[in-house]
C-alpha cells in the first residue's frame, strides 16, 4: 500500500486540527479449541491463548500511534461468542470465567474485551441459557468485559422469549451498579443482524466465521467531515455528498495503514476496516453538527433522517474506495452520551426517543448510550429492543439496542459515565404499557425477505 507525501501532509493536519484518531486496534481471537469439560482447564486455556496471542498487541499500537503520529485510542480484543464454549458450566462459573477475562484484559493493558456473548436468534442452547443468566452479576463486577446477545436476524425471525429475559437483565444489571448510573448497561448490547467482524465495542466478538486471529480496525472522523463542510457553506447536496465521500476516503486510508502495519508487526492477519464515523465529546466532533452543518438548526428536526441518509451512504462509498476490506459496522454511530450535538438535541427539545428510533432506519446501529429514566420497566426495555430489531429484520441490516435504565433518576436529570461513555441527559419513555405483547413470548416469524434461496 503506497501513501502519497501529500496523503501524510493532509493526515497530520487532520490529527492535529481536526479530532482524526484511530477509534480502535481490535484483534479478534477465536476460543473454539479452548473448550473442554473440565472448567478450570478450559479457564486456564482461554486465559492463557488470549494472553498469548495479544501479549503485544498494546506496545505495537502504541509504537505505531507515535511512528505515524496518528492516535489509536482503545486497542481492544475479541473473542468467540463465550455461551459456545461453555458446555455444562454453572452460572457461578461462568460469572467466574468472566473476572478471568477480566483480568486477562488488564494484564493485557488493553481497554475492553468483547465477546461475553449468546447468540439466541433462534433458540437457547443450554451454554446460552447460562450465560444469560449470569449476564447481570458478571457486568457489574467486572470493568473491561463486554457482552452482547443476538436476539434476531432477517433469516429467524425474532426471539421474543430472549427478548423478554433482557428487559429484567438489563433492569437488574443497572441497579447493581446504581453507584456508577447502571454503568454494567454501557457494557451490553442486543442486536439484530449482528456482524462477526466488529471492532467496536460493546459489541464486538470474533465469529464462527472469522480464522484464528485477525487484526480489525475502526476509525473516526467526525470532525474531519465537519470541518470539511464547513469550507463548502453554499454547495447543492449532490456536492455535499461529494465532499463527505472524499473526506470518507482521506480517513479510510490513514486508518488501512495504520492498521496494516499493526497487522505485519503482529504477524496476524489483516482483517477489515469498519467505515462509520464515531464520535467523542470532544469540540466538533459529533455526527450531530455534521447533520447540522448540512442544514439542520438542531438534529432532531425534519430533515434528520434526509441528511442522515445521504451522510451515511456517502461515508461508505468513499470509504469503500480508500480500503481493499470492508466490514463491520461501517456507517454512522448517534450514541447519545459521546455526541455533544446530539445531547444539546435532546436538551433543547430537538430530539426524542421516538426521533432517534426512526433515525436508525438508515444509521449503522441504533439505540446506543442513551439513558432512560430509572422506573422504566422491564416490559417497556423489552419491547424497545422488540421494536428496533424489527427495524433491523425487516430492512434487512445491523441493529441494536444500548440503553442504561439509571436508578434513581428522572428525565431531564444529566448522568455523568466518564471517558468515551461521557455524559447523558435522561429520557422518558412512553407511559402506556407492553407488557400484555411482551408476556406473549414465542418468536416474531422472520419475513418475507428471508425467502431469497
Amino acid at each position: 500500500m503506497t501513501i502519497a507525501m501529500d496523503e501524510i501532509l493532509q493526515t497530520i493536519r487532520m490529527v492535529q486540527m481536526e479530532n482524526l484518531d484511530i477509534r480502535t486496534v481490535t484483534m479478534g481471537i477465536s476460543l473454539r479449541d479452548c473448550a473442554d469439560s473440565d472448567f478450570n482447564k478450559m479457564k486456564q486455556r482461554v486465559f492463557d491463548k488470549i494472553t498469548t496471542y495479544a501479549k503485544d498487541l498494546k506496545q505495537v499500537a502504541e509504537e505505531t500511534e507515535k511512528e505515524y503520529g496518528v492516535p489509536i485510542i482503545n486497542k481492544r480484543i475479541s473473542i468467540t461468542p463465550i455461551a459456545e464454549i461453555l458446555g455444562n458450566a454453572t452460572v457461578e462459573q461462568t460469572v467466574e470465567l468472566a473476572k478471568t477475562l477480566d483480568q486477562a484484559a488488564k494484564q493485557l493493558g488493553v481497554d475492553f474485551i468483547g465477546g461475553f456473548s449468546a447468540l439466541v436468534h433462534k433458540g437457547f442452547s443450554k451454554g446460552d441459557e447460562t450465560l444469560l443468566q449470569a449476564l447481570p452479576e458478571a457486568l457489574s463486577v467486572t470493568d473491561r468485559v463486554c457482552a452482547s446477545v443476538s436476539v434476531a436476524t432477517t433469516r429467524t425471525g425474532i426471539n421474543m422469549d430472549a427478548v423478554k429475559q433482557l428487559g429484567f437483565i438489563i433492569k437488574e444489571a443497572a441497579e447493581r451498579t446504581k453507584d456508577s448510573n447502571g454503568l454494567a448497561c454501557a457494557k451490553l448490547v442486543v442486536f439484530c443482524n449482528p456482524v462477526e467482524d466488529n471492532p467496536f465495542m460493546a459489541g464486538a466478538f470474533h465469529g464462527a466465521g472469522e480464522g484464528e486471529a485477525v487484526i480489525n480496525v475502526g476509525v473516526s472522523g467526525p470532525g474531519v467531515v465537519l470541518n470539511a463542510l464547513k469550507k463548502h457553506p453554499n454547495v447543492d447536496l449532490g456536492e455535499v455528498s461529494d465532499i463527505i465521500k472524499k473526506t470518507a476516503f482521506k480517513i479510510t486510508r490513514a486508518g488501512e495503514l495504520i492498521g496494516r502495519v499493526v497487522a505485519k508487526r503482529l504477524g496476524i492477519p489483516f482483517g477489515i476496516m469498519d467505515l462509520s464515523l464515531a464520535p467523542t465529546n470532544a469540540l466538533n466532533d459529533s455526527v450531530a453538527e455534521i447533520l447540522e452543518e448540512i442544514g439542520l438548526e438542531r438534529v432532531g428536526t425534519h430533515g434528520t433522517i434526509a441528511a442522515l441518509a445521504l451522510m451515511n451512504d456517502a461515508v461508505k462509498k468513499g470509504g469503500a474506495m480508500a480500503s481493499s476490506y470492508v466490514g463491520g459496522l461501517s456507517g454512522a454511530f448517534i450514541p447519545v452520551s459521546e455526541d455533544n450535538g446530539m445531547i444539546r438535541g435532546i436538551m433543547d427539545g430537538a430530539l426524542s426517543l421516538s426521533k432517534l428510533e426512526a433515525m436508525t432506519c438508515v444509521c449503522s446501529v441504533g439505540l446506543d448510550m442513551i439513558a432512560l429514566t430509572g422506573d422504566v420497566s422491564p416490559a417497556t426495555l423489552s419491547a424497545i429492543i422488540a421494536d428496533e430489531a424489527a427495524i433491523g429484520m425487516i430492512n434487512k441490516k445491523t441493529t441494536a439496542v444500548r440503553v442504561i435504565p439509571v436508578p434513581g433518576k428522572q428525565e431531564g436529570d444529566m448522568v455523568e459515565f466518564g471517558g468515551l461513555l461521557g455524559r447523558a441527559p435522561v429520557m422518558g419513555v412512553n407511559p402506556f404499557s407492553s407488557q400484555k405483547m411482551i408476556n406473549r413470548g414465542g418468536r416474531i416469524p422472520a419475513p418475507l425477505q428471508a425467502l431469497i434461496n
